[in-house]
């Protein structure tokens, strides 16, 4: 349970997957203008990376790994080149799935969330959670568990971001760095803060 709460943290925190690696920031500095709309993807985002995880380990310790298909009878069978295109493939997959069900079930909630899903489907936070899972060597509750703190994550930065920028409307930004220069600016400061995680003991 320990570790479970370390990959936990070490994934909003320590490794936030955007402000340590830098990945999602296209959709992170297009939509971190408005609270609502941030949060509204973060939701989505979170939801979309505690199902592709542990899907992604699934496909990948069953079908991919090297000796994964031992139970086919080809023990010597390694297909873990494809795991790129076959992780993108369930990416994808999921998040047109999701759209249709939320689409056919609740027209009020397409409406609010429509408009984030097909972002979430090129955001290279979510395909990067996935790679990082595999290189860890995570189990499959681990990867459940690393998969919602990373959009935990994901979701804190970009709502953070919306804040500020909102404050920074009234600012007297200094000619030149108006709009994504100030945006840049703070994301990295937003990124240095975040590394004094880095000194916890996990």
């Amino acid at each position: 349970m320990e570790n479970l709460i370390n990959i936990f943290l070490d994934s909003v925190f320590v490794g936030n997957i955007l402000l340590a690696y830098f990945l999602g920031m296209c959709s992170f500095v297009a939509v971190s203008k408005n609270i609502d709309t941030a949060m509204g993807l973060g939701f989505a985002v979170i939801f979309v990376l505690t199902i592709t995880a542990p899907v992604n380990w699934l496909i990948y310790h069953f079908l991919l790994a090297p000796g994964a298909l031992e139970w086919a009878g080809l023990p010597e069978m390694d297909l873990s080149y494809m795991k790129f295109i076959m992780f993108i493939a369930v990416v994808a997959a999921i998040v047109q799935a999701l759209e249709l069900l939320i689409d056919r079930f609740s027209a009020a909630l397409y409406a609010g969330l429509g408009v984030f899903l097909p972002l979430i489907a090129v955001n290279c936070a979510i395909l990067g959670t996935s790679l990082f899972m595999v290189e860890r060597n995570y189990t499959f509750i681990e990867s459940v568990v690393f998969g919602f703190g990373s959009g935990v994550g994901w979701m804190l930065a970009i709502v953070s971001m919306a804040a500020i920028r909102m404050k920074l409307r009234y600012a007297n930004t200094p000619k030149g760095l108006e709009g994504y220069g100030i945006t840049m600016i703070v994301t990295g400061l937003m990124a240095m803060a975040f590394m004094l995680f880095s000194g916890i003991t996990m």
